[in-house]
Formats: structure tokens, C-alpha cells, sequence
């Protein structure tokens, strides 16, 4: 336990420097990312690196989680949609910063295995969904803010933007000349798009 609690503080502090919000910093000191990856790569889960997960996906690199949890502004008392489960950690660390967090996932092997990891993390506020996250998911919608863990083709998928809740963010990898963060704010005015980092993600894969 010693060893994990020195680990996630020297994740924290290289995170430091480009995490402004607190809030996301306690919240991924809080997650045992060693939890939500194969076993054998233990040892490396709490380096600030992607990592492979099987099925062709990765658990994202932890500077780009906290950058795209600090970008949604989470207060605590929000309904967040995940899109692209994985190994569940993003929806674990979301699950930490607000109220009740969706996570929609299209491989049902993945999304069991997200379900143990979540459950052995303590996490009961996360609900899986095997699906289409495209899509999103209506049945809960609206949401306050909209995470998307694999990367647009051109500009986010309409269908989460509209179920974006008035005042909602949606964080997306967007692919163009490169890839970058896009964040969606649904305004009185519609939706206002801004460009930040360059990330690299899988493709979001649709219909």
C-alpha cells in the first residue's frame, strides 16, 4: 500500500504542472490505476503512459485524462455520459469528480472487464452500457458534461451534442490536419467549439 501511495504521489506531482484543477488531481491520486490494467503491466500503471488493455485499445495516458476531466469543469454534482469505456479508468476518475457517471462501451468483453475493475476500485456510481457511444445514450440524457475517449472524424457526432443539457461540455478528440481536443459548450446560443491540445486516439468508430 506504502509503495502504491508513493507511486500516485509521483504521478501527481509530474501532473501537477499541467493540471490546474484540484479536484482532478485528488481524484486521480484517488483511482488505483493499477486496477483497471493486465496484470502483467502492473508494475507500470501508475507511469504517466498509455498502456495496452487487449481487443486493440489502451487505457489513455494520465495527463490526457486529467486534461480532459479539468476541461469538462466538473463541480461534483453532475450526469456524465463516457464514451468509449476501456478499461473503465476514465469513467473511474469521472465517477470521483461527479454524481453519476454513463459508460458506454462497443466490446462486451471490455465492458466486463470494466465491471470487475470498477467494482474491486469501490466505484458505485458508474453505470455500463454495451453500445454504440456515437450515439450516446438517450435513455439518460440529458447530461451536464460528455467524455469521448476515441477520436471524430472531422467534428463531434451530432447526436452528443443534442444531448447535451443546456450549459453541458462535451470533451472530443477531433481529427483534422491533426488531432486535437475540441470542447463543446451548449450555450443560450447554440454550440460554442474551441480547440486545445493535440492528442492521439483511436478512431471513434460509428454506426
Amino acid at each position: 500500500m506504502a509503495r502504491a501511495t508513493a507511486s500516485a504521489d509521483r504521478l501527481i506531482e509530474q501532473l501537477r504542472p499541467h493540471i490546474g484543477d484540484e479536484r482532478v488531481l485528488a481524484s486521480m491520486a484517488a483511482v488505483p490505476r493499477d486496477l483497471f490494467v493486465p496484470r502483467g503491466l502492473a508494475e507500470a500503471a501508475w507511469e504517466n503512459t498509455a498502456l495496452p488493455i487487449g481487443a486493440g485499445q489502451t487505457i489513455s495516458q494520465p495527463v490526457v485524462v486529467a486534461r480532459m476531466c479539468e476541461l469538462l469543469e466538473l463541480r461534483g454534482d453532475e450526469r456524465v455520459l463516457d464514451v468509449g469505456t476501456g478499461s473503465g479508468y476514465h469513467a473511474a476518475v469521472l465517477a470521483h469528480l461527479a454524481a453519476e457517471v454513463w459508460s458506454i462501451e462497443r466490446d462486451s468483453r471490455l465492458s466486463r472487464r470494466a465491471e470487475r475493475a470498477l467494482a474491486a476500485a469501490g466505484i458505485e456510481n458508474v453505470h455500463l452500457i454495451v453500445g454504440d457511444g456515437s450515439l450516446g445514450y438517450q435513455p439518460a440524457a440529458p447530461y451536464d458534461a460528455i467524455n469521448v475517449a476515441a477520436a471524430a472524424a472531422g467534428e463531434p457526432p451530432r447526436a452528443l451534442e443534442e444531448q447535451l443539457a443546456a450549459g453541458g461540455r462535451l470533451v472530443v478528440p477531433v481529427d483534422g490536419p491533426d488531432q486535437r481536443l475540441m470542447r463543446v459548450r451548449h450555450t443560450p446560443h447554440g454550440f460554442e467549439r474551441t480547440w486545445h491540445e493535440p492528442v492521439r486516439f483511436v478512431p471513434l468508430v460509428e454506426g
